[in-house]
This record gives C-alpha cells, structure tokens and sequence, in this order.
C-alpha cells in the first residue's frame, strides 16, 4: 500500500496524486482538527511498523546479494572452519557407492508450496500475465494486496475460477523447488537425485493448484489425467520400470485420491483398471502426511489463526487487526481461505474414535519436556517414551476446542452445556458497526456466537457440526468433496464416489501387492494439537472468536502453552495423523489394506541446525524443512535406485506411535 512508504516526520509533506490513503488520511484528521488520539496511534504504530519492515527487507535483501555475490566454496568453507568437515551430500555419497538413476520418480507437492500464475484478470491486474501471484517473491501482494486477495479467492459458491479470472499452477520442476527465494522446497532433493543421474526426463513435478478440491483439479485442468499419462510415458520410457511417488503434505492426500480416480472407470474415474497401480508404481514415499487430517485445519477454518498467528496477535494485536493501515487482515485472509475447498480435506477424520473423546485420548502420558532418545527404537522401547511420570497432568488432547482453560481440565460430568445446533443466528447492530469485509460471521449475531461458545468443548465429532454452523457455505461445497468418517462396510456402492476417495478410513488401497507404502515424518518437535478459545473483544464482530493465547500450563500442564496445547509431531502434523495407518490401519491385510501392500514406517528425529551457517539444518524433522534432511534424501535416493523398504532396516522409530495406535479401537 502507497500509506506505508510515509515516513515519521513528512506529516506535512506533499504527496502524489497515486497515495490516495494519505490524502484521506489528511482530510480525516483536518476534520478532527489533529486533536485524534486514534489517528495518532495509528499513525505512530504505522511510523514504527513501517521502519521495522524496512529494515527486515533490506536486511534480508543485502545478506540474500552477499551471499550470492560470494564463492561459490565460501559459506561452506566459512561453516567448515567452524563446525569441522561438512558430510557429503546424500546424492555425493550414494553415487561414490554406485548407485545409479533406475526408476523414474514423481513429486507430489503439498498445500501452498506451488506456484500460481494469472492467465486472466480484471483490470487491477494489469501487466502480471504469467507473473506468479502465489510463490516467488509475492512481489504483487504488496503492491496491490486487495487486488492480490481478489484473484487469489474463488467463487464462493462453486470452489471455481470467478469471473474474469484465471490462475493456474506453474508447470516442470520449477514449480515447487523453491517456494520464495533462498526457501527451498523440493531443490535439495531434486539437486540430489540429479547426483546419480537423474534428470527432468524421469522427474516429474506433479504440479496442480491445490486451491480447488481435488476432483476439481480434474474438471477444470485435467490435471490427473496428466499425471496419469505423464507417469505412464515415464514407464515405457525407462523400459518398464516402475515409478516411485514422493508426495508432500497435502499432496500425500491428493494421491491417495488419485490412486482411486485411475482405476475407478469414466467418467468419474481415468478408466486405467484395478491392476493400473500395480503395473505402474514401486513405492509411494509419503512425507510428512497428514492421513488423517490436522487440528491446525479446524483452528485455520474456525478463527483463521495457528500458533504463529495467535501469538503474533497477543504480541503486537493492531498489526493484524483493523486499527492498521485500515486493513483487517485477519478478516480478508478468512474471506479469501474459506473459499479454497482443499483446506477441507485436512480436516480431522475419524472423529472421536481416532482423536479422542471429552475424557480420553490416544496420547494420555505424553510428556511435553522429556528428552527424545538419539537411536532407533522397537515398539517396546518407543512405549516407553510415554510413560506417565508421577506428576504428570493428564491432557484431554479430545477437546480439540475449548472456551477457556478451566474447561480444557474439568471432567467431563462437570462441564454444563448448552447445544448449539438450534441456536437462531442473525444480523445484530454489532455486526453494523463493522466495516464491509464480508465473512460468514457476518450473518450469525450475537446470538449464534454466544450459542458456540456456550457449547464449551468440541471433539473431533462435535467440529464438524461447529464448523457447519459458522461456516455453512464453506461445508455445503465441502460436503460434497469431502467426507471424515470410517466406513463400516467398504463394498458398499456408496463409497465408489469421489468424496471418500483421500479419506484411507473410507476407501481400500489398490489391488498392488508388490507396492511398497511408506510414511516418513520428523518427531520431537512440539505440534498443535487443541486450543484453548475465547471471545473476540466486541468490535472484532467478523471474527468472534480467537485463540486465548494468556491461557499457560506452566509446570503443572507444560504442553500447553500461549492457548495451544502440544504433543509430538513434526510442528505441522501430530504423530497420530501421520503414522496410524502405516503402522495398524493398513498393516499386514486388513480391510483398508486387502492386497497386502507392505507398509514402513520412517521417523527422523529432529536435531535444529547447530548455527547459522547451517541454514535450516541437515537433520531438521520440521514440516517442510525435512525435505532438506540428508537421512531422509537418502532413503528415497536408495529406494529410486531399486532399494526395497526392507533394505533400508524395516521401521525406524522414535515415538510412542506404536503404544498410541493400540488404544485406538477400530475394526480392521
């Protein structure tokens, strides 16, 4: 915005005829005869704001120019005369052992980490043909955030293209190797694939735009028609070998969808035949998959908050909220994220059978402050990593919501409340008073608000009813896309539709037997898990409700921590969501898992790079900086080259996953 190049003392300065906010800004205090205390925070918050992001940028912008200006050999030599001899690259080490390119490798990136491109906009998008609006250096986001916000947000009622506009993702590798510059994402694997031959005839970039619901990938882009005939080429290619699958995240989903879409016949399915994975595919390498959804999705959809943003609100709440810049950025990015139906199918599935109930949880006796072994451990061992202490207060990880901290302890005998699902919802003469950046509260009033809260506590059942509630447009379009239960009967007709196809609780894996399953996944870092909630302060009517982040543990409950209570993951996605399924819903054969496919289980246990030099680290178990772990590149690289999930050692295991996945009673 042209407001933020104002700089403390040039109130009286003259300004161009493009800084329109300024001058508005001058006439709104010539009314108050300069006598407004708000303007004056405003404007002094403004002032420091402005200072501060200047010189984060600039300073990011001369080290990102040193860097790149230096020698090549100089951060390494810098970081070697410090730390002692850097290992050599996992692709270096493998190709010194022999190892050579065999099977053809496929990427399946995950949400927000592809590039996005304009096709076709309105007039405030002038110029930016094929310019990225998602991905590299978010250049336009500054320039002209509501047109950004604008182009980015799909039609509310179909989860398609509005009028006028067309974004579509960017295609080949460059897609999703760096997701802003000096922030890679795909890079370093690919960079070490390419050291035992590799190259971008047996890679390829499953790219799709992970906005839209999976199905619709198809229907506007054809996308999984693509990777169908992109992975079939590849095969044929390398004279009948099989591909070998890497999704990320999200994408860990879009395939699972994916592998039910081939074979299913058209025109709702590709027509490729129950036996089309079992020709096609060696091993499905799944990273950091959120299987069975992520509480993050549900605070994300509830508040538009996470960890991050919740306590950048408490630290510093005019930056996010309308007293800055006259912008509410909370409420536009929830305008605009409400109508991405893909952040649906990462809501939690299973419901209270897998997450837990008001009373009990599969990870009771985790303990937040234990220190995490340095070796593999057996089942037995990783049991004992959750054994309760003495003292240990038992966390109700079931209540994925609560309203307020008292609530998150009490028994569940003990918590009065009133249900919801009837409650009237309508306009109020607090929603008037707020300004025109519309959102679904805007239509619920005081007395639907006051009814959710009233409800106290939500399990991962009672969210999908909460979230029907206050979002109902966003469900309408969800439902039909998306579905969160467990089947009790697989064979039943109904599950040959689409929206049960990324739910593994409600569909079968292919008929392949010779195909290998992995999920691999960092531990020891502290992920979210369920909040503690409170109501928004009267004027932030768009948004009633907000992550309480004064609510703390302390000694007594040290997982909870500024509202959010922890349990161990990979910052993004609990242990539980990643490894269940691996581990038991499709271990040996089983109804999810008829064929047998043989499944592994691959824990990296988070070490935090040592300084500075080391950048995001080579041991990192962090959501996305895990890519960059040399321990995890080595192991696709050996499975790419013809390694088995046995060759590798079997299960490495670090968590308590095995113990926690006993307690969950499903039918299998």
């Amino acid at each position: 915005m042209s407001i933020l190049r104002r700089r403390k003392g040039t109130e009286n300065k003259k300004t161009s005829d493009s800084e329109p906010e300024y001058e508005e800004f001058k006439e709104e205090k010539k009314k108050s005869n300069g006598g407004s205390r708000r303007l004056r925070r405003r404007w002094s918050c403004v002032d420091g704001c402005c200072w501060f992001i200047g010189c984060i940028c600039s300073m990011w912008w001369f080290l990102l120019f040193l860097y790149n200006a230096m020698p090549a050999s100089f951060p390494q030599y810098v970081t070697e005369a410090i730390t002692g001899p850097l290992p050599d690259p996992p692709g270096v080490k493998l190709a010194k052992e022999g190892l050579r390119a065999k099977h053809p490798v496929v990427f399946v990136p995950g949400i927000v980490t592809g590039g996005l491109e304009l096709w076709g906009g309105h007039q405030c998008a002038e110029g930016l043909f094929r310019k990225r609006l998602w991905g590299g250096t978010f250049g336009e986001l500054y320039k002209r955030p509501l047109c950004w916000v604008e182009h980015m947000s799909l039609d509310n009622e179909t989860g398609l293209d509005p009028s006028g506009i067309r974004i579509r993702p960017v295609s080949g590798l460059v897609a999703a190797d760096y997701f802003a510059p000096g922030y890679f994402v795909w890079a370093v694997l690919i960079a070490n694939l390419a050291r035992i031959g590799y190259e971008e005839k047996n890679m390829y970039m499953a790219a799709y735009d992970w906005r839209i619901s999976f199905q619709n990938t198809e229907v506007r882009d054809q996308t999984l028609s693509r990777i169908k005939s992109n992975i079939e080429l590849m095969v044929a290619s390398s004279g009948g070998k099989k591909v070998v699958i890497i999704p990320h995240s999200m994408g860990v989903l879009y395939f699972l969808h994916f592998m039910k879409w081939v074979e299913a016949p058209a025109p709702m399915g590709g027509g490729g035949g129950s036996d089309w994975c079992a020709k096609h595919l060696k091993a499905v390498m799944n990273i950091g998959g959120p299987f069975l959804g992520v509480p993050k999705a549900v605070s994300g959809l509830f508040s538009a908050e996470a960890k991050d943003i919740a306590a950048a609100r408490s630290m510093a709440p005019s930056f996010l909220e309308s007293e800055m810049f006259n912008f509410q950025t909370l409420q536009h990015v929830m305008r605009m994220t409400r109508t991405w139906d893909s952040t649906m199918s990462m809501i939690p599935k299973g419901g209270d059978t897998i997450w837990g109930g008001l009373d009990w949880s599969p990870e009771e006796g985790h303990e937040c402050n234990e220190k995490k072994p340095k070796s593999n451990s057996t089942q037995t061992a990783a049991s004992d990593r959750t054994r309760n202490s003495v003292n240990a207060t038992r966390v109700k990880y079931g209540r994925i919501i609560s309203f307020g901290k008292h609530v998150a302890d009490l028994h569940s005998s003990e918590i009065e409340r009133i249900d919801f699902r009837d409650a009237l919802k309508g306009k109020s003469h607090a929603n008037s008073t707020c300004r025109d950046v519309w959102t679904e509260y805007h239509d619920m009033g005081l007395e639907g608000v006051k009814a959710v809260a009233d409800y106290k506590v939500y399990t991962a059942a009672s969210v999908l009813d909460l979230l029907h509630f206050v979002a109902p447009k966003l469900m309408k379009r969800g439902s039909a896309h998306f579905s969160y239960g467990i089947a009790d009967d697989l064979d039943d007709k109904k599950y040959e539709h689409y929206k049960y196809w990324s739910n593994p609780l409600e569909t079968k894996l292919p008929n392949a037997p010779g195909m290998e399953i992995f999920s691999m996944y960092g531990v020891g870092i502290p992920t979210e898990r369920a909040y503690v909630y409170k109501l928004s302060p009267a004027g932030d009517c768009y948004i009633p409700f907000q992550i309480d982040t004064s609510a703390e543990g302390g000694n007594e409950s040290p997982c909870l921590k500024r509202g959010v209570f922890h349990v161990d993951g990979d910052e993004t996605v609990p242990i539980l969501s990643a490894g269940y399924m691996c581990v038991k819903g499709w271990r040996g054969k089983t109804r999810f898992n008829p064929s047998g496919i043989r499944t592994f289980i691959r824990e990296y246990n988070h070490a935090p790079p040592a300084n500075l030099l080391e950048g995001r680290g080579t041991q990192s178990g962090a959501h996305v900086d895990i890519m960059g772990n040399f321990a995890l590149i080595e192991d696709i690289i050996r499975v790419a080259a013809g390694a088995t999930g046995e060759d590798l050692g079997g299960d490495q295991v670090y968590s308590g996953i095995f113990k926690w996945s006993e307690r969950i009673k499903l039918k299998l």
